[in-house]
C-alpha cells in the first residue's frame, strides 16, 4: 500500500494495488473510490484532506497481532 499527500491539491490518496483504474465513484462528497475492471478497489482519494483530517501529512501505522487458535 502507498499513501500520497499532495499539498498543492490538498488530496490524500491511498493506493491499495497497482491495478489499472477503469471506474471511479464519489461515494460521499470528497471521497472517491477507484476500481479496476474486475470491480476491486484500487485506490481511495480524499479531497480537501486538510479540512477532514487533523494532519494529513502525519501517518501512524499499527499492525495488530492475530490470536492463534488452540
Amino acid at each position: 500500500m502507498k499513501i500520497i499527500y499532495d499539498d498543492e491539491t490538498d488530496t490524500l490518496t491511498l493506493i491499495f494495488n497497482d491495478g489499472k483504474i477503469s471506474e471511479s465513484d464519489e461515494i460521499k462528497e470528497g471521497i472517491i473510490l477507484d476500481y479496476d475492471d474486475k470491480g476491486k478497489v484500487v485506490s481511495m482519494e480524499l479531497l480537501d484532506a486538510s479540512a477532514q483530517l487533523k494532519d494529513p501529512k502525519s501517518i501512524s501505522y499499527e499492525l495488530k497481532e492475530m490470536k492463534q487458535a488452540v
